[in-house]
């Protein structure tokens, strides 16, 4: 096979293929996915923190969920304090699945509003689904969870390593 064959082969697999992209670059793709959906949720939360009763009334109340002021600071807070977290990739999977909540929410009310129309859900739908993706996966390679786990893998293997039980031999006085 001649290098024009190879990089024609190689170029189609890039192209066509689902699981042929680095490592490296599939990771930083999570990285910026996390970084971009964390940042908009941040934005998201603080409207919401802006004008709780505001978003109580139309939100929350529209819904029928009881303690409407309760649940809308939970969703403001949720989106505010979980978005930071997504974004380092610290704790990804519980904020990833505050987060998802959220938005599960927020699809019912669009729909219990506005029927199942989609330019209503659509965005909420693609958040939740983000969300739910992260939820599963985690963070990646690149977040603070992996360099956590890394550590603490490290951390403990040599200790297991150590107490591995040696065999007991037993004498017989016979």
């Amino acid at each position: 096979m001649n290098n024009t064959t190879r990089i024609a082969a190689s170029v189609g697999r890039l192209l066509l293929g689902s699981d042929s992209a680095p490592v490296s670059l599939t990771q930083a793709s999570l990285l910026l996915l996390r970084v971009v959906l964390g940042t908009a949720m941040i934005h998201n939360g603080l409207d919401k923190l802006a004008d709780i009763p505001g978003f109580a009334e139309a939100y929350v109340e529209a819904i029928g969920l009881p303690f409407p002021i309760f649940f809308a600071y939970l969703a403001a807070l949720t989106e505010t304090l979980a978005s930071p977290l997504l974004i380092l990739g610290l704790l990804t999977r519980p904020a990833a699945l505050g987060l998802f909540s959220t938005m599960v929410v927020a699809n019912y009310h669009h729909i219990l509003i506005g029927g199942f129309s989609i330019p209503s859900i659509e965005l909420s739908s693609i958040y939740a689904v983000c969300f739910a993706f992260f939820t599963v996966y985690g963070g990646g390679k690149y977040a603070i969870d992996t360099l956590i786990a890394n550590a603490l893998s490290k951390f403990l293997t040599p200790a297991a390593q150590s107490e591995v039980p040696t065999p007991v031999t037993t004498t017989s006085n016979n």
